[in-house]
């Protein structure tokens, strides 16, 4: 319990010390990856982000890794199924070299701020309670479309839009950002994924969830291959979590 105790302090402590939108993450490793295909999408037109009314690939994009260090040896080298959080940059099409980083620690240039641990945690709960992994299985129904396109707008409305009041008040379907930021889109299955955002209470499980994070390219959000420990989340994360529940107490 002290050892937890001392932990949360000095989290705090880091946090306080250091600018938000000026931290700078720190790589847990690197990954050499390409996107290489799509496992289960739709194309939809897309509003905020960097776009106003773009067409789209939404859903899953399959990356082939060829090699990585330290924590990025966790993932197998072949495909590695991800969602994209950063539209306006180019996927890579050619092995570039990524770093592994924390999801509260991935910069998005569009907004000049970090994810924090608010909507890393939120993100989380998403991936855990509703990714299906059939949606990176190679055969796709219409349904596994439907939903890995309805799970991908309803990432990029938690990392695109300002944290609401209540996940009752997200909606895929109204960009609630003022500025360039923001998102929305009506191509989805938005009732299915408005309804995945407002059961987001911090009670379901959590997926431990990384960053592959590039410069200039795309970034991804992807899933910490199973067994691991929750190393990845770092103290930023404990303090993250405990701070969310007990605002939700």
């Amino acid at each position: 319990m002290k050892i937890v105790r001392l932990l949360v302090i000095l989290g705090i402590t880091a946090f306080l010390l250091l600018p938000f939108k000026a931290a700078k993450a720190n790589p847990l490793g690197t990954v050499d990856i390409a996107d290489s295909s799509l496992g289960a999408y739709s194309e939809a037109t897309v509003y905020g982000g960097g776009y106003a009314g773009q067409g789209l690939y939404t859903g899953v994009y399959m990356l082939d890794k060829t090699s990585g260090t330290d924590a990025g040896t966790l993932w197998a080298n072949g495909p590695v199924p991800g969602f994209c959080i950063e539209l306006e940059v180019p996927a890579p099409h050619a092995p570039t070299t990524y770093d592994v980083i924390n999801v509260s620690e991935s910069y998005l240039g569009l907004l000049n701020e970090s994810m924090g641990s608010d909507k890393s945690n939120y993100l989380s709960e998403l991936w855990g309670r509703y990714y299906d992994p059939s949606w990176a299985d190679g055969s796709y129904t219409s349904a596994d479309n439907n939903a890995a396109a309805a799970f991908a707008a309803a990432v990029w409305e938690v990392v695109y839009e300002d944290l609401p009041a209540s996940t009752f008040d997200w909606d895929v379907t109204s960009d609630g950002t003022p500025g360039i930021p923001g998102f929305s889109t009506a191509s989805v299955d938005y009732a299915v994924a408005n309804a995945w955002l407002a059961s987001l209470d911090g009670s379901g499980p959590m997926a431990e969830l990384a960053v592959f994070a590039g410069e200039g390219s795309q970034n991804y959000l992807v899933a910490v291959p199973e067994p691991t420990t929750m190393l990845l989340l770092g103290v930023g994360g404990l303090v993250g979590a405990m701070r969310r529940k007990k605002r939700m107490a």
